[in-house]
């Protein structure tokens, strides 16, 4: 974004009357940054000085090839893979620094969709989005039963799902229901990883529109994995891409498009990719 010019109001005649000097932009407040950040396993370097943001009200898609770590830098984020050096900041704290009751803080103000939903078996969908109210919230029963009826709902799902066990439901529906309890402590930034992962055609552009609705009526802040082309053309306002250990490129989507680092090139417009670019669909309003 470019800054606005400044006025000089020094060099202006005395008797000119004053202008008010122009007021640049507000820079984008980052709800993550992370620096220099290196992860690996074993002999294996993951990532190796890897730096990104995610702005707040911005839904940023990631990409990178299988194996490259765009699970891992998740996970490292949350906290749940160790990393061996670098700073990663949330909501303005540094990571390293919080202490248990501040970390949980932290944790409540963020949701996570995994792959291929990682729904707890033995639970129905109700207890499944119930199971972030009971770590984190003091709640009675009935009213954790209408906050979850409210999740369901929200994401587009028929009432009765809610006793139903994850073997009892489509692909779709597991999606759904993930997404729900990703939702269930009204969070201000959502994870999702390979969300659209999957599904048909159809049923992808759906969860597509439902991301895209959830986020501009929540206010939430989205860090989006995935593969589709379509979902990061149709939702994303920025996309990052991961190669080498790095975060190669990042931008929009049709920057990257453009770029000539070879992996970019093999992706964007390689043998699967779009020989054009899809039609956006339009923001809800």
């Amino acid at each position: 974004m470019e800054d606005l010019a400044i006025l000089d109001l020094a060099a202006a005649p005395t008797a000119s009357p004053k202008v008010p000097a122009a007021i640049a932009p507000a820079a984008p407040e980052a709800v993550i940054r992370v620096r220099d950040l290196v992860v690996g396993f074993g002999d294996k370097l993951i990532m190796n000085g890897l730096d990104l943001d995610i702005y707040r009200g911005e839904v940023l898609g990631f990409v990178g090839g299988s194996g490259t770590g765009k699970s891992v830098l998740t996970r490292t984020i949350l906290g749940l893979v160790q990393k061996r050096s670098g700073r990663i900041e949330t909501f303005g704290e540094d990571a390293n620094a919080m202490g248990d009751l501040q970390r949980r803080a932290i944790e409540r103000r963020w949701g996570v969709m995994f792959q291929q939903g990682a729904l707890f078996s033995g639970l129905t969908v109700k207890q499944n989005i119930q199971v972030p109210m009971r770590e984190y919230l003091r709640l009675s029963q009935p009213l954790m039963d209408e906050l979850a009826q409210l999740k369901i709902q929200m994401v587009g799902l028929k009432p009765d799902a809610a006793d139903k066990f994850p073997s009892e439901l489509s692909g779709g529906m597991i999606k759904r229901a993930a997404l729900a309890r990703a939702l269930a402590l009204d969070p201000e930034l959502v994870f999702l990883d390979e969300p659209t992962s999957g599904l048909d055609p159809i049923g992808a552009a759906d969860f597509d529109d439902l991301i895209a609705t959830l986020q501009k009526t929540l206010g939430l802040t989205v860090f989006m994995v995935t593969h589709d082309l379509d979902s990061l053309y149709s939702i994303c306002d920025r996309v990052a891409a991961l190669a080498e250990g790095k975060v190669i490129a990042q931008g929009p989507i049709e920057t990257l498009a453009k770029a000539d680092h070879p992996w970019l090139k093999a992706y964007f417009q390689g043998k699967r990719a779009r020989r054009m670019q899809p039609p956006q669909r339009p923001r809800l309003p």
